[in-house]
């Protein structure tokens, strides 16, 4: 049993194929990308607090900044990859309604 048929007819499923491709093309991509880019940018911000002993808010002492660059290094791969993950899950799910409706 296909989504179509429980639609009732082709053509809604067909509209629905229409609107989840456009949506993650136009919608939900982007925002995975961008999102991926500033956690990209976090952990290159944080390769550069290490190795250049940068502390911008001049709290603590010294190698507080490597803390901090760590710290950065972390959550910028975190970030990475839980968009990531959610990029290939939202990939699956597509995958998934596309053969469902065929």
């Amino acid at each position: 049993m296909s989504l179509s048929d429980l639609c009732g007819a082709p053509e809604a499923a067909s509209e629905i194929t229409k609107l989840t491709t456009s949506l993650a093309t136009y919608v939900v991509n982007p925002l995975l990308l961008l999102l991926f880019a500033l956690g990209f940018l976090v952990f290159i911000w944080g390769i550069v607090e290490f190795l250049f002993d940068i502390n911008i808010r001049g709290q603590g002492g010294e190698g507080n900044s490597k803390n901090n660059g760590k710290q950065h290094m972390l959550w910028g791969i975190l970030g990475m990859f839980v968009m990531s993950a959610a990029w290939a899950i939202m990939k699956l799910i597509s995958c998934t309604v596309d053969q469902l409706l065929k």
